[in-house]
Order: C-alpha cells, then sequence, then structure tokens
C-alpha cells in the first residue's frame, strides 16, 4: 500500500510508500532528485536499489519516505523494516552496497531535510532508524543535525581514496622507486598487447556475466565474498548496471589479450566519486606477469583524470595491497535515531556495536602476534 500524502509546511508534502509497483513509477522522478543530489553516489540510483529491491527485498517491509514540492520529488530515504536482532528501518542496497544515504536536493533551505527528518520520526514509532556506511558530508547527517529524540554517531567501515587525477599524476605521487616499478608495470601491460574496450550499453549484459565467471575462476580454491556467486546477485548486477551504463553512473571495460576476454571491470561513476566495484580476470595474466591492479587503476583513472570527479574511491576494505597508492582513509558513519519510546533499541544497538569493535580488535592482535 502506499498512504496517502499529507502537507506540512507550504507546499511540501510527505508521504510514506510500500507498495513494489509504486517504487517502480517513481523511476523518473527518482531520478531527477539523484541529478540534484550532489553527495549522491551510485547505490543511490533508482536503478541499483530498485533492482536490488526486487532480489533481496522481503515483501511488506518496504519503506520509502518521500517529501514533495509542488508535486515534485525534493526528498527520499530508501528504507526496509527488518526484525532480527532489532526492529530496525536500515537502507535499501544491503552489504552488497559500499554507501547508503538520503537523497536531498542541493540548495535545500532546510525545509526538506526537516520534512523528512518529521516523517522519519512518524515511520519510526516503534522501530530504531539505523543508517550505516553514510559517507562524511552525506545527506543524511542533515537529517541527524535535525533530530529531536535521542541519537549516536559512531564509526563504520574505513574506505580509501585517492585523488581523482591521471594515472601519470597517481604515480608522481609516489616515492621514485615505488614509481619507476608502476611505469614498468604499464609498459609490460602494453608489450603484451593488453586492450581495453569499453562496453556499449547493449553488450553490457553479456560482459556482465563474462565478469562474474571470471571473478569465480580467480578466486576458485580461495577465500571470496560468497554472495558474488550467488545467482541472485548476477541477476542484480546484469539487472541494474545496464540502464546505469545508460545514464552515465556506471562503465563496464572489457581487456583482451590476443583477442580473447582476460579481464572484466565494473566501475561505478557519480559526480563525487568513481570507484571500482567489481572486476573478474583470468589467471593467465598473472602468468603472463601483468599486474591486475595497475591495470584496473589504469583503466579507472580514464574516467577520474578529467577533474570532474572528487575522489577516485576504492570503496570498502583496508587491504595492504590498496594502500601501496598512498590513499587517504575515510570512515564512513554510522547514524542511529530513535525516539524517546525506542531509546532501549539504540542502546542495544550502541553495546552490539561495541562488542563487535572488540571482538574486531582481539582477532587482529591475534592475528599480528602469528605473525611476529
Amino acid at each position: 500500500m502506499t498512504t496517502t500524502a499529507h502537507p506540512t509546511l507550504a507546499a511540501y508534502t510527505t508521504e510514506l510508500v510500500t507498495d513494489e509497483g509504486a517504487f517502480a513509477e517513481l523511476a523518473p522522478a527518482w531520478g531527477r532528485l539523484y541529478r540534484r543530489c550532489g553527495t549522491a553516489t551510485p547505490f543511490q540510483s533508482h536503478a541499483w536499489l530498485h533492482s536490488w529491491w526486487r532480489s533481496y527485498g522481503t515483501p511488506g517491509r518496504l519503506r520509502l519516505v518521500l517529501v514533495r514540492y509542488g508535486g515534485e520529488l525534493v526528498g527520499a530515504a530508501p528504507l526496509t523494516l527488518v526484525h532480527r536482532p532489532l526492529p530496525t528501518l536500515v537502507p535499501l542496497g544491503g552489504a552488497i552496497s559500499d554507501y547508503a544515504d538520503v537523497l536531498l536536493s542541493d540548495g535545500d533551505d532546510g525545509r526538506v531535510a526537516g520534512a523528512l527528518t518529521r516523517e522519519l520520526a512518524e515511520a519510526a514509532r516503534t522501530a530504531l532508524i539505523d543508517f550505516r556506511e553514510v559517507r562524511p558530508g552525506g545527506a543524511a547527517e542533515r537529517v541527524y543535525e535535525r533530530w529531536r529524540g535521542p541519537r549516536r554517531k559512531v564509526p563504520d567501515s574505513v574506505c580509501l581514496e585517492l585523488p581523482a587525477v591521471s594515472m601519470d599524476e597517481l604515480v608522481g605521487r609516489l616515492p621514485s622507486n615505488k614509481a619507476q616499478r608502476v611505469r614498468a608495470k604499464l609498459r609490460k601491460l602494453g608489450s603484451l598487447g593488453v586492450r581495453r574496450d569499453v562496453v556499449p550499453p547493449d553488450g553490457v549484459d553479456a560482459a556482465l556475466r563474462r565478469l562474474l565467471d571470471l571473478h569465480r575462476l580467480q578466486w576458485q580454491g580461495r577465500k571470496v565474498t560468497t554472495e558474488h556467486l550467488q545467482s541472485r546477485f548476477q541477476e542484480h548486477l546484469v539487472r541494474s548496471v545496464g540502464p546505469m551504463v545508460r545514464s552515465g553512473d556506471a562503465v563496464v571495460t572489457e581487456f583482451r589479450l590476443d583477442d580473447e576476454v582476460v579481464a572484466v571491470d565494473l566501475t561505478l561513476l557519480a559526480p563525487s566519486l568513481a570507484g571500482g566495484y567489481l572486476y573478474g580476470a583470468h589467471p593467465r595474466l598473472r602468468e603472463r606477469k601483468a599486474d591486475v591492479a595497475v591495470m584496473l587503476l589504469d583503466a579507472c583513472t580514464q574516467h577520474t583524470g578529467t577533474g570532474e570527479r572528487g575522489a577516485l574511491s576504492l570503496l570498502r576494505g583496508d587491504e595492504p595491497y590498496k594502500h601501496h597508492w598512498r590513499p587517504l582513509p575515510v570512515v564512513n558513519q554510522r547514524l542511529l535515531l530513535a525516539r524517546r519510546r525506542t531509546a532501549p533499541l539504540l542502546t542495544a544497538a550502541l553495546c552490539d556495536a561495541a562488542a563487535r569493535q572488540r571482538i574486531k580488535e582481539v582477532r587482529q592482535r591475534w592475528k599480528e602476534r602469528r605473525q611476529e
């Protein structure tokens, strides 16, 4: 069902959408709002979120909090209701999305953020609101600032970011000995004859299936994110990325060696950042002494070197290989919002977060001791 919209201030109206069909019909209006929200990432695009819902959503749990002005969509919080371990409203996108956020039109004087905050409070009468993975400066921070009930902000995942510059400039940031090695690796890719081609929209679906096949092959016999091997993930990726490529929110690149596709990369694009989301590479590349990480980063910089992006994000994860490029660690935020009656849920969530962090620290120390 979709609740009846009701007026707030002046011509602003708010609405709670719970109907999946209505979510699908929001695509044009959502797209216009997305373009007007400079802090948005591709994980807030309608194509990504609606596809995620179709693959991962639980019927009856959709909660879209919307704000309109004169009928036009000017604010949106895409949420779903979960009951375990606590009754909580969480962002759509789940664990396969590196960033979560709300959408608010740039230039809002505070009235849209205020209306969205009030409607969120109405939607959260019996549930906690838990915004995970909010990038610093995200629109959800404007909701947090206006929240009148109990609230807490705690650190979430670390993302590593580089400046959105050309490959030459990235290499120039490195110490001279490391820079020389990277230039040698780039020359090696050239001497091998590795060719890259941006995939046109009509070839994206097939290229993504090749990406997932290669991803499965490259991780064979090693620890891998098991969700990337599931059919629902493939369905989501194929369904969402085609429209995102057509709208300029994603680019798929194929790499060929001797006319054979040996790697496929998916990079997501937004005004605020570009980020390599997922790739698949044939072991043959490493056998030929090709540095896959250098190859992928070089391709990604083709979409950042113009200075149109704010950052080149290496997305979530603090893996050692990423540190070779001297990135800046940027910590996502977890914004917890409650009403007075749901304050015990906030306390329980904070205790759980503290316990998990403690376990993580103990495991890290144990790992470091084993390496001594």
